[in-house]
C-alpha cells in the first residue's frame, strides 16, 4: 500500500513535583505527568500513530514501561528512534493531526512551540503538523483536572511506490 493512516492515543495523570513536558516543550504548571518516561503524552501518541501506520507494533512493545533503561527518558529520543524505524521501511510523513484534551493549563500559547519542536525532530515542515486543544467540558477524570489525553492521526507515504 502506498498510503497508510495511523492513530495514536495516550493519557497520563497529573502528579506534583514533576515537570510538565508536552511536545518536547516545558509547560508552566504546578504538576507534571505521571509516567515511566518524561510523560510526554503528545509525543507518545505520535509515536503510536507512526508505528501503527508503518505496521511496526506499538509503543509499549517497542519501549516497555518496565525497562529500567527507559526510566525518565526524554521522549524526543524515542520519537527519533521511531522516525529512523519508519524511514528504514521507506515511509515518509505526509501529515500529523493531534488533539490534546486538558482542562488546565491552557495550552494555546504553547502550540507554536510544540509544532516547531516536533517538526525539527521529525524533519518535516511545520505546516505538516496540526495541534488542537480541547477541554472535556468538566466531565469525567479529565474534566476534574486529574490528567490529560491525546489523540493523534498521521498519514504516511511509502516511497517504494
Amino acid at each position: 500500500m502506498r498510503f497508510r493512516i495511523g492513530n495514536g492515543f495516550d493519557s497520563h495523570r497529573f502528579i506534583k513535583d514533576k515537570k510538565f513536558i508536552l511536545g518536547g516543550v516545558e509547560i508552566i504548571y504546578n504538576k507534571g505527568l505521571d509516567a515511566h518516561s518524561d510523560g510526554d503524552a503528545l509525543i507518545h501518541a505520535i509515536i503510536d500513530c507512526l508505528l501503527g501506520a508503518s505496521n511496526s507494533a506499538d509503543i509499549g512493545e517497542l519501549f516497555p514501561p518496565n525497562d529500567i533503561s527507559l526510566k525518565n527518558i526524554n521522549s524526543e529520543t524515542l520519537l527519533s528512534q521511531v522516525l529512523d524505524l519508519i524511514n528504514k521501511k521507506n515511509y515518509e510523513i505526509i501529515n500529523i493531526d493531534c488533539i490534546i484534551i486538558c482542562e488546565e493549563p491552557k495550552l494555546k500559547e504553547y502550540k507554536p512551540l510544540m509544532i516547531k519542536n516536533l517538526s525539527k525532530i521529525l524533519k518535516i515542515k511545520e505546516e505538516q503538523i496540526n495541534i488542537k486543544t480541547k477541554t472535556a467540558e468538566k466531565m469525567g477524570a479529565l474534566g476534574r483536572k486529574e490528567g490529560l489525553a491525546v489523540f493523534t492521526t498521521c498519514l504516511l507515504n511509502n516511497t517504494d511506490f
